[in-house]
């Protein structure tokens, strides 16, 4: 929190919010009217930029309620899907296999909810419709189950994928019992052509003119879970790739992990240390030191 706080009009009970902040913040924090011409030019700008900023909400907000309108009405769903669940995998040859959960509502993109999922089942690892069934399962089964921190359900689940992930999807969730929950499938077009998409709904099969804002829309979504399934995956194995190196020495436990990738930033850097720059290091013993020195030199 800043020491001074400009507003464009005065505070209701300004000495106890600026008791309450500078006791949070351990330091004097100031509240106060505008009252100079820099403070009140500072404020009118923040001002008016609150302004373009509510405005383009106000615009996504309905922007966004038009094309989930059109959404149900493409696809004959029963209700308009005010939360739409998107779901896609990231994986490198079977490795570092991870599965990704994306949510949109009609305020946008809701981060707070978006879920990332490490494969625990090792034979599913690198199977697209394996990885998706475990994902989907341990996703919905806690909302059925009750479990404290479940996600409240979507009213409307997309997939990255074709009949088959559809399939699959459809399947998972009916055993789970949730028969009304609607799931469409986004498969790629002829040589992951963008805009020649083909969506999968229930047992029909449907195509949009490449200028559609709807598809433009479908497209949005899936690319966002693309994104979030790949930034994950890249920091999951950018942990293993740097947890893998230190673990192969003995005597190396967790605690002299932390300590060594505190001080160097990642394992590559304690491999390229010197014996001095290692003996430097607050919790490595000078044994330990040439240890990992020996093993990274021999």
């Amino acid at each position: 929190m800043p020491k001074l706080i400009i507003t464009n009009h005065e505070i209701y009970e300004k000495d106890l919010l600026e008791k309450t902040f500078s006791k949070k913040e351990n330091k004097d924090v100031i509240i106060k009217k505008s009252k100079t011409k820099e403070e009140i030019n500072l404020s009118n700008l923040a001002q008016k930029n609150a302004k373009q900023a509510l405005t383009q909400k106000l615009y996504d907000t309905q922007s966004n309620t038009n094309l989930i309108e059109n959404l149900a009405k493409k696809f004959g769903l029963n209700q308009n899907p005010d939360l739409i669940e998107v779901y896609d995998n990231s994986h490198i040859q079977g490795n570092d296999c991870v599965g990704a959960l994306i949510t949109f509502g009609n305020e946008g993109f809701n981060k707070k909810r978006y879920r990332k999922f490490n494969i625990k089942n090792d034979t599913v690892k690198g199977d697209d419709y394996g990885m998706l069934k475990e994902v989907l399962f341990r996703r919905f089964s806690k909302v059925i189950k009750e479990k404290a921190g479940a996600l409240s359900l979507p009213n409307l689940v997309m997939v990255d994928g074709g009949k088959g992930q559809y399939s699959v999807s459809r399947e998972v969730l009916n055993e789970l019992g949730l028969h009304d929950v609607p799931i469409i499938a986004i498969a790629k077009g002829k040589k992951r052509n963008a805009g020649d998409e083909t969506m999968f709904y229930k047992e029909k099969v449907y195509k949009f003119e490449k200028n559609d804002p709807l598809l433009f829309f479908i497209q949005r979504l899936r690319d966002e879970a693309h994104r979030f399934a790949i930034s994950s995956h890249r920091s999951k194995r950018k942990k293993n790739l740097n947890k893998s190196l230190l673990d192969q020495i003995q005597g190396i436990g967790k605690q002299r992990k932390r300590f060594l990738l505190n001080h160097f930033g990642s394992a590559r850097s304690v491999e390229s240390a010197s014996l001095e720059e290692l003996k430097s290091v607050e919790g490595i013993e000078d044994n330990i030191a040439k240890k990992i020195y020996d093993y990274f030199h021999e």
